[in-house]
């Protein structure tokens, strides 16, 4: 999920008396912090929480990706990236940092430059290219359109694609196309969208030789989940 800097709550730090484009702002959004059950009853945790603090010329900005297993008490994802960010047009920021993955399996560090911002016809994208400490390259796109229904309902489809370079087979990923997220789900803003409490539906696949890892151990690659969450902000 997407929580850019113009999508974050900001607000000002002291020092109110320096130049507007000097003054810090910081802003947090936990984007998804929702409950999954799947089409055969897997229980699931998924968080998705984004921060900055920093000028409109430079941001310091971290983003946490998680998914528990509630079945299994094991993390089937924990990811964490912090980058610089700053703008490079009227619609776009450029970013680069480090993310690193501590999952129940083997840890990763990467190197990662990406952009994020608005789109034409006001599609929220964030893509990433990622080289991990074993040199292995990846890549990932994650696109969200929020469509308002009334001043307070919206309705909000999404996908997020994932693709190697190479394959690492120490985390079970795959050279090619690797995985795929598509989520439908509809909110309501409770609080002025510092409270908005939401329910959907999310799919799930693998693909190529991350689903025959999948398949290998005995998990599958691909599910269908009924979501119910909150998003958070300020």
């Amino acid at each position: 999920m997407i929580a850019s800097g113009v999508a974050l709550a900001v607000g000002a730090a002291p020092g109110a008396g320096m130049a507007a484009d000097a003054r810090v702002y910081y802003g947090f959004q936990a984007e998804l912090l929702e409950y999954r059950i799947s089409d055969e009853s897997e229980k699931r945790l998924v968080w998705d929480a984004d921060a900055f603090v920093g000028t409109d010329e430079l941001k310091l900005r971290w983003q946490g990706e998680g998914e528990r297993d509630l079945d299994g008490d094991s993390y089937e994802k924990l990811e964490n990236r912090f980058v610089l960010q700053t703008p490079i047009s009227d619609f776009f920021d450029a970013k680069g940092g480090v993310r690193i993955d501590t999952p129940e399996g083997a840890d990763r560090w990467y190197g990662t430059v990406g952009v994020v911002g608005l789109a034409p016809q006001w599609f929220e994208v964030d893509a990433d290219l990622f080289v991990s400490e074993t040199g292995d390259g990846s890549a990932r796109l994650d696109v969200e359109y929020e469509g308002l229904l009334t001043n307070r309902v919206t309705l909000t489809p999404s996908f997020e694609i994932n693709a190697a370079f190479s394959e690492d087979r120490e985390i079970e990923v795959g050279k090619g196309l690797s995985s795929a997220e598509f989520g439908l789900r509809l909110s309501y803003d409770l609080i002025d969208r510092a409270i908005v409490p939401y329910v959907g539906v999310a799919y799930e696949r693998k693909f190529g030789d991350t689903a025959d890892f999948a398949k290998h151990d005995g998990e599958d690659y691909e599910a269908t989940y009924l979501v119910t969450g909150l998003r958070v902000m300020f």
